[in-house]
């Protein structure tokens, strides 16, 4: 018998540290990656580490309706951090779960059943968040999906405002999309939506899975949009690796949210590690670096690629490079030959999302690989 993992990798990973991984053979690999975002200040950050280790000495776990110093700072930490009076704090064990919850939440709040998605979003893995993303690939075999839900186009304003009506009980969208290939949209548009769901009546679900704890230059791109949403959503990066998701809403959602709850919502370990995590990037000013690197970043991408890719795009150290032949040939290469890990978003774009803690010297050398396997 063998692990049930999908899309295992050939390189087993035996260490890490900062923004470098190291195999069992004792090859290291500059991670550009993060595991999907979820290294924001490195691996294995020594504050971090120890804020865990501590609490593990201590308590390992202790269900959610006991009250725990480690858990109790992590919900002021957050609510104090979020756009405001998004200051109602759910917390879970993921990001499908977080945006799991804000679907019932929104549900329960409004007494309606109708939600809004858009195309090419990636929401989770549920069957509630299933049905909010657009690709079919990730649904073939798992239907019938939770329904009531209608796709617009992203980015376009008109569309959201003919969808959302009164019958609607919630809009949910990235700010920048992820899985979908490193999409962004206008300020603009995202103020649109926040005026037609205000205007009905329904909840804003903005899903900072990804985009969210400095990764777009800000610590949300709710606040590099100047939108403040009924329900904002967080985890990938919350734990530094370590499993945890936070739902963050409003009064008029937290107050009839309905009976929602979680086994594990926010156990003394991974608290301890998040907020340790929030420290971190709060006290070096992780969002203000990553808009720096990432300028740079990108503005060396467009310079060195040129017309070799469709486009290069995204905020701070969110990045994609649209490629114009398949990205897992161009992924390979860099891993195999130039000891770099990256990420695909669809078929033709590279996705790079490293620790927010890289310096210029990093981004030089992934550059000049991305250069070489892409020419």
């Amino acid at each position: 018998m063998s692990g049930f993992v999908f899309s295992e990798k050939p390189i087993e990973i035996a260490s890490g540290d900062g923004v470098y991984l190291t195999d069992t053979n004792g090859t290291e690999y500059l991670d550009f990656g993060a595991s999907y975002a979820c290294t924001p200040v490195g691996h294995c950050h020594p504050e971090v580490v120890d804020a865990a280790t501590s609490q593990l000495e201590e308590l390992m776990y202790v269900q959610a309706s006991y009250p725990h110093a480690a858990r109790t700072a992590l919900y002021e930490r957050l609510a104090d951090t979020a756009p405001v009076d998004v200051d109602n704090v759910w917390l879970c064990n993921s990001g499908t779960e977080a945006n799991e919850a804000a679907l019932k939440f929104a549900r329960h709040a409004t007494g309606r059943e109708k939600i809004v998605a858009t195309t090419q979003g990636f929401h989770g893995r549920t069957m509630g968040t299933l049905a909010t993303t657009w690709k079919d690939k990730y649904k073939q075999g798992f239907g019938p999906l939770a329904g009531g839900v209608e796709f617009v186009e992203y980015g376009d304003a008109e569309a959201m405002r003919e969808a959302v009506d009164e019958d609607t009980a919630a809009v949910i969208l990235e700010p920048l999309q992820g899985e979908g290939g490193i999409n962004p949209v206008s300020t603009e548009y995202l103020q649109a939506v926040r005026v037609a769901t205000a205007t009905s009546g329904a909840a804003m679900i903005l899903d900072e899975i990804q985009t969210g704890l400095g990764r777009t230059g800000e610590l949300w791109a709710a606040d590099r949009h100047h939108v403040v949403p009924d329900v904002l959503t967080t985890a990938k990066g919350l734990g530094s690796g370590l499993p945890i998701g936070a739902t963050l809403c409003r009064d008029w959602i937290a107050e009839d949210g309905g009976d929602h709850g979680s086994t594990f919502s926010g156990g003394p370990v991974v608290s301890a590690a998040a907020g340790a995590t929030l420290d971190v990037i709060e006290r070096e000013d992780l969002p203000a670096h990553a808009e720096e690197i990432g300028s740079y970043l990108r503005g060396e991408l467009r310079d060195r690629l040129g017309d070799d890719v469709r486009d290069v795009r995204g905020d701070g150290l969110m990045v994609g490079i649209e490629v114009r032949r398949g990205s897992n040939r161009l992924l390979r290469d860099l891993a195999i030959d130039h000891r770099i890990l990256a990420l695909p978003a669809g078929r033709t774009v590279l996705r790079l999302l490293p620790p927010l803690t890289i310096e210029r010297e990093h981004a030089d050398a992934v550059v000049d690989a991305i250069a070489e396997v892409v020419g």
